[in-house]
């Protein structure tokens, strides 16, 4: 896992032809606004949540994001327990991003 600022995440991104955007918020924080192409995957329901990662390709790069770093940085570390080779954690999360959100 690696903790990464908004710009280095917008950089990142935009040179990653193999990222995956997901936010690890609830399906009511989803609603309330998301970044661009994300995908929910909720850890707040951990059956699910494992669920899902089992069916991610490992060999994609997996940028996570939540409220504020902490739930997200959470996700990192299961994906990578799970023999995930790159996840990164947007520091900060929602809270501190300033640019375009998806309703």
């Amino acid at each position: 896992m690696k903790n990464i600022a908004q710009e280095e995440w917008r950089k990142l991104l935009a040179e990653d032809k193999d990222a995956v955007i997901i936010d690890v918020r609830t399906r009511e924080e989803f609603e309330s606004g998301y970044l661009k192409n994300a995908q929910l995957i909720d850890i707040m329901q951990p059956q699910s949540f494992m669920e899902a990662v089992s069916e991610l390709d490992k060999n994609k790069n997996y940028y996570m994001y939540c409220r504020s770093g902490n739930r997200s940085g959470q996700s990192c570390q299961i994906l990578d327990s799970q023999g995930f080779k790159n996840t990164y954690n947007l520091q900060g999360g929602m809270l501190e991003w300033n640019g375009e959100i998806e309703r």
